[in-house]
């Protein structure tokens, strides 16, 4: 899995590889001598995801006024609601006539069987009325 992107003219990126244990530190050699060339790297060792069940994943798709605060709006009453974001994508751009600053934002969610998906959304629509944020959430495909 790799999530890549290009911002403020930096090249980053998040890649997830697999590799037979004896072989990890061959990697994790191979990955430093790039590292001379010019590249940075930050290694992190993880464990094999486990099987989960009992959640639903939903996608919430976010277009307001750019402020202060949104995202940490947004991300705070996730977490009092105990849902958990997998991806978050973020960015700004011009509404269309006015040219104002708009604060865009799409994120995937994984939300536990005990909590409703319809009260995530009852509270985010609660939230988007309080920031004057239009969302749209429906469940992943």
């Amino acid at each position: 899995e790799s999530r890549l992107a290009h911002l403020a003219g930096e090249f980053a990126g998040i890649v997830l590889v697999s590799v037979p244990e004896p072989q990890v530190q061959v990697l994790i050699g191979a990955l430093r001598e790039l590292e001379a060339g010019g590249l940075n790297f930050t290694i992190a060792l993880g464990s094999p995801p486990k099987p989960e069940d009992g959640y639903e994943m939903l996608t919430l798709d976010l277009l307001g006024h750019d402020r202060p605060g949104i995202v940490r709006d947004v991300t705070q009453t996730l977490t009092k609601l105990g849902v958990n974001i997998e991806a978050f994508t973020s960015f700004i751009e011009s509404a269309p006539f006015t040219g104002e600053a708009m604060f865009r934002a799409s994120l995937r969610l994984r939300v536990p069987e005990h909590i409703a998906a319809e009260d995530v959304r009852q509270t985010l629509e609660k939230l988007a009325d309080e920031i004057m944020v239009d969302l749209r959430t429906g469940a992943e495909a």
